[in-house]
């Protein structure tokens, strides 16, 4: 059985960041920010009762 390092994958991911930017950390950035905007739309706490 062959064990692989991960650290001999981080001069691939060195150069794919350098050529296609951090897609990973833009993805969680833009997921995190989805997130924040559907729990402001799905808080319901402000409205009030009225009659």
């Amino acid at each position: 059985m062959t064990t692989t390092n991960p650290s001999d994958f981080v001069p691939i991911y060195d150069s794919l960041v350098a050529e296609h930017g951090d897609v990973p950390a833009e993805a969680r950035e833009a997921a995190e920010e989805i997130q924040r905007e559907a729990a402001e739309a799905l808080d319901w706490s402000r409205v009030r009762g009225g009659g």
